[in-house]
């Protein structure tokens, strides 16, 4: 009985630590830099994107001077829609797929 008692045990300490990983990855940042820094993009720790930032360079690199300012912000605004709805269409995919998996159990740490 005491050795189901110490995996029990475990198990709570193993489930808090995973809790404790996952939210310390949510409050990471990720930053990744393509065409030296034109384009910006961070996700969190744990790949969730969450923003994008251009040059005028990255939209017209033969003359950036043509880019206003408010043609980039919209053009970041685009783009984090959409990627902000395909990470929640990939979590709603992922969500259906475990739940086929496990049965329906949700598994702490699992998704």
């Amino acid at each position: 009985m005491m050795n189901m008692m110490n995996m029990m045990k475990q198990a709570q300490n193993i489930q808090k630590k995973l809790v404790e990983a996952q939210n310390e990855l949510s409050n990471t940042d990720v930053t990744a830099e393509a065409g030296n820094g034109s384009v910006k993009v961070v996700c969190d720790g744990k790949g969730i994107f969450k923003s994008i930032k251009l040059t005028a360079e990255a939209i017209n690199p033969e003359n950036p001077a043509s880019v206003s300012s408010d043609d980039i912000e919209l053009l970041e605004d685009l783009i984090t829609s959409a990627m902000k709805i395909a990470t929640d269409k990939s979590k709603e995919v992922l969500e259906t797929k475990m739940k086929s998996v496990t049965g329906g159990v949700n598994i702490p740490g699992l998704m």
